[in-house]
């Protein structure tokens, strides 16, 4: 084996020196794998670029021309209400053109510092702005600088639409270009500067300046005035120093840290115009409002936030949801006479939006309030106090926990988690009682505890479902006690899901846009279920409770289906005791209701606090908010008996009173024991009650006819430990049965009956709504000079089911029995029988068994207490008394009312609340 593997290896090496020399054999190895991924980049790449610069001379070829009137000249923009009738134009009137040489360099360097820190350095398009612009969102915050350059945003405010596209951005850069190639750096910021809106429907920044600091002279601008101009046009309502200035503040000494970091002033400026307060040199708004004014920032601050279109300079046709005579109607109740307010002082914002599109119908920005002012109905940022028990308490545990309306809490002393006590608003409380009762009569304590039920996580989920932004919850927003509050115009979008099967629209006022070449924008939100439907139906339902017994009852409206909630808040104890706050007295008074078309929500207060001045709420003025309610919601709602439809989630029974956990009422439960509640189908009760038995039925029931007074006497025996009374009723000629007696009396008399008639009876025993069976009998009446029949006793008397009362009808019920006064003495074997009346006696003609006793006569002796003694015969006459009839005859119990019905609690005549 080892030679053949020798003689192997030496042919090897032979056939090896025998090979020629360069005549290797060659072995191919394949290229590296990132050599074909760089050379298919590559490839990509060129059929990109070929791709993108086809498509790019594509799109710029369908961009428009530079139109130097629409850079320059501003187009005013058309508004129209809900049934497209023109209202009225913006943009168009305060806007005072000023050249580029008239601008002060502090406010050009403001601005520039804001807008485009390189706008002389770039061609139009700042690539490294745009870079810079990430890093600096990022370390300070979203909207500390924009990538767009000023260029930019001419164009994109006065050319192009804003749609966010590529094709829009891709034009935009192409005519940024162009825009710097036609116009020098300072006609392109003297253009911007003339065109950019301020709030209160204001151009430009000479405008602004006189506005807001009473300057018509630009020079003569402070570095923090000229930082706050600058520093308002990103968002112009939230930085509005009149109404939100601490958002204002916070704004401007951005600007000014901007400045100082661009080099346009030293850090030691920036921080000296820090100290000034923003509110410091401001002067108030001079031009009166109009009615619309309020509803008209409304629209122009939407139409900025979703389209960035400046409004007052795009030649819009902007549609509306405004209502004009809701509008008007707002307007009177807030600067008219049919309101008695208290002062000048006390202030009110009012939103009114549509139920089921959540379109804003009008809005009250205030009272006498003037264009650019604080508007009340949409930047009001106040503590909601009971109105958000609804969102965060009594929503969230039906909706998560499945809760009824008839759910017992009870209300006692009580601490919140961490061991701090609550408190109702009147320091009292009221032991057990149903949800429904606790948030008519606007309970802390039941509140705290179906929020400790469904929990702070749910809870906020549920009210950010419904536009209430709840950050950092705590257990003390269950009553209203928010750090930083919400406006009017936030809890009618939330109460409007409540009203509209859970489906929140979020309040809008603009429906759609039109721009100048015609194309169409919708601005109406999409709808989103914040809820299910049994949660809507079930908080309303509890809400018209408010309104029919509770807190609101101000605010009811006849013929008007109104479920809504009242809420106030407190001073703090700093507050009571440097403002000299009375006991009682409120800080904020709101009332928010609905039915099913329209949504109203109204706060009032003091938005200013001075001492020595009134800057609380009375008990009269804490009534203002529902007043204010009402006055409009009588106008909109006129005629309107619309209700709310119960969906196939939810089914209601009758339940019987006092049970901790829901047991359904028996056939013999007392109506007054009965509550008519709701619960989520599946989670209804199955138990029944046994606490009411059926009443015993009265028993000797004897009928007698007298001749002498032509009447009819019944009477019957009863014992029992209760309250009982007896419902008598009466049939004549086998007639329908009618009730002619309710009393606690064991006797009935019917007097002038008719000769020759059949009267038939029964009684029934009622005790507190429960019945017994019927006792019932019968007579035939006479007919003159005939003697009385006896008529058979029936095995069972029908009850009849006519129902009718006519307490009036033949009723004797003070007749204390037929006194016979016919006093007679009887000689034969037998004295009589004595039959004993309490109230009344008869001594008869005609003796009994007895022959020294007194027989009494005519029938006497019956009398209203009971029939205790045999009756005597006159000798003339038969017996005409037909025996009581032992029957089991039942009647029909009381049935459940036709319609829903809740029995309210007895009003106490207090006021709410916390």
């Amino acid at each position: 084996m080892s030679e053949q593997y020798k003689s192997r290896q030496e042919r090897k090496r032979q056939q090896t020196q025998q090979s020629p020399k360069g005549k290797k054999k060659k072995t191919h190895k394949s290229a590296p794998l990132w050599k074909k991924i760089l050379l298919t980049l590559l490839v990509i790449g060129i059929i990109g670029m070929v791709g993108g610069g086809i498509t790019f001379a594509a799109i710029v070829a369908g961009a428009p021309s530079l139109d130097e009137k629409k850079l320059k000249d501003s187009f005013s923009s058309t508004l129209y209400d809900i049934d497209g009738k023109e209202i009225t134009e913006i943009g168009s009137v305060k806007r005072t053109y000023v050249p580029y040489e008239e601008i002060p360099e502090v406010l050009r360097n403001a601005v520039l510092a804001t807008e485009d820190a390189r706008f002389f350095d770039h061609n139009g398009v700042d690539f490294i702005r745009i870079g810079g612009a990430f890093v600096a969102n990022v370390k300070e915050g979203f909207g500390a600088e924009g990538g767009s350059t000023i260029t930019q945003q001419v164009i994109k405010n006065s050319i192009l639409t804003t749609d966010k596209t590529i094709t829009r951005k891709v034009q935009e850069i192409w005519l940024a270009f162009q825009l710097e190639r036609k116009y020098s750096k300072q006609e392109i910021l003297e253009m911007y500067l003339n065109k950019i809106y301020f709030p209160g429907n204001i151009y430009g920044v000479a405008k602004a300046a006189e506005s807001f600091y009473g300057e018509t002279d630009l020079s003569k601008l402070e570095l923090h005035e000229a930082a706050m101009i600058a520093g308002m046009p990103q968002s112009p309502n939230n930085y509005n120093p009149r109404t939100n200035p601490e958002s204002a503040e916070k704004r401007r000494n951005t600007v000014l840290n901007l400045m100082a970091k661009h080099g346009y002033i030293s850090e030691a400026e920036a921080e000296e115009a820090k100290k000034i307060p923003v509110q410091s040199t401001l002067v108030k708004p001079e031009e009166k409002a109009n009615p619309y004014h309020a509803f008209v920032e409304e629209v122009i601050e939407e139409v900025k936030e979703k389209t960035d279109i400046d409004a007052g300079t795009a030649g819009l046709k902007i549609y509306t949801t405004l209502d004009p005579d809701a509008q008007q109607k707002v307007e009177e109740v807030l600067n008219g006479d049919s309101m008695d307010y208290p002062d000048d002082k006390l202030q009110a914002g009012i939103s009114l939006i549509d139920t089921k599109t959540g379109e804003i119908r009008a809005i009250g920005g205030g009272r006498n309030q003037p264009v650019g002012g604080f508007n009340y109905a949409t930047d009001a940022k106040r503590q909601p106090g009971s109105t958000i028990k609804p969102v965060l308490d009594y929503g969230p545990v039906i909706e998560y926990e499945k809760w009824s309306t008839y759910e017992q809490v009870r209300d006692e002393p009580y601490t919140y988690s961490d061991g701090t006590p609550i408190n109702n608003w009147d320091r009292s409380y009221k032991g057990q009682m149903s949800i429904r009762d606790a948030l008519a009569y606007s309970r802390n304590i039941p509140a705290l505890k179906a929020f400790q039920e469904v929990g702070a996580e749910k809870a906020q989920e549920f009210a950010e479902g419904l536009g209430i932004p709840v950050d950092g919850i705590v257990e003390s927003y269950s009553i209203g006690g928010f750090d930083k509050g919400v406006s009017p115009l936030q809890m009618a979008g939330a109460f409007s899901a409540f009203g509209n099967n859970g489906i929140y629209n979020e309040p809008h006022a603009v429906k759609k846009i039109v721009l100048s070449d015609g194309t169409e924008i919708s601005l109406e939100p999409e709808p989103k279920a914040a809820m299910s439907d049994y949660t809507a139906f079930m908080v309303t339902d509890m809400m018209k409770s408010v309104v029919k017994y509770g807190t609101g009852k101000a605010a009811r409206i006849d013929n008007v289906n109104i479920a809504g909630k009242t809420g106030t808040t407190n001073f703090t104890p700093e507050e009571k005791e440097k403002y000299d706050i009375p006991s009682r007295a409120a800080k904020d008074a709101w009332f928010v209701g609905y039915n099913p078309n329209y949504t109203a929500a109204v706060w009032t207060g003091y938005s200013e606090f001075k001492e020595g001045e009134k800057v609380y709420l009375n008990s009269d003025d804490q009534d203002l908010a529902k007043a204010l309610f009402k006055e409009v919601f009588e106008e909109v709602a006129a005629g309107d008996t619309s209700d709310f439809e119960q969906p196939s989630s939810v089914v209601q029974h009758a339940v019987e009173k006092g049970h901790m956990e829901p047991v359904l009422a028996s056939d013999y439960t007392p109506e007054s024991q009965k509550l008519y509640e709701y619960f989520v189908k599946g989670y209804e009760p199955s138990k029944k009650s046994k606490k009411y038995n059926k009443l015993a039925k009265p028993s000797g029931l004897n009928v007698n006819y007298d001749q002498e007074s032509n009447s009819i006497t019944i009477n019957w025996n009863y014992k029992s430990d209760s309250d009982v009374t007896f419902e008598v009723k009466q049939s004549i000629d086998n007639g329908s049965y009618q009730v002619v007696s309710n009393s606690g009396d064991l006797s009935y008399t019917v007097v002038d009956v008719k000769p020759g008639s059949v009267y038939s009876f029964q009684v029934v025993a009622v005790s507190d709504g429960a019945r017994s069976s019927a006792a019932a009998t019968k007579i035939q009446v006479p007919n003159l000079e005939e003697e009385v029949p006896e008529l058979p006793l029936d095995e069972e008397e029908p009850d009849d089911t006519t129902d009718e009362e006519n307490p009036n009808q033949d009723n004797n019920q003070d007749n204390n029995g037929n006194n016979g006064n016919n006093n007679g003495n009887n000689n034969g074997d037998n004295s009589g029988n004595n039959g004993n009346g309490t109230n009344g006696s008869g001594n008869g003609n005609n003796g009994g068994n007895d022959p020294n006793g007194n027989g009494n006569g005519n029938n006497g002796g019956n009398n209203n207490t009971g029939n205790t003694g045999d009756t005597g015969n006159t000798g003339e006459e038969p017996n005409v008394t037909v025996p009581d009839e032992n029957d089991d005859q039942t009647t029909n119990p009381n049935q459940q009312p036709s319609q829903d019905v809740t029995t309210p609690p007895q009003d106490d005549g207090r006021k709410e609340e916390e």
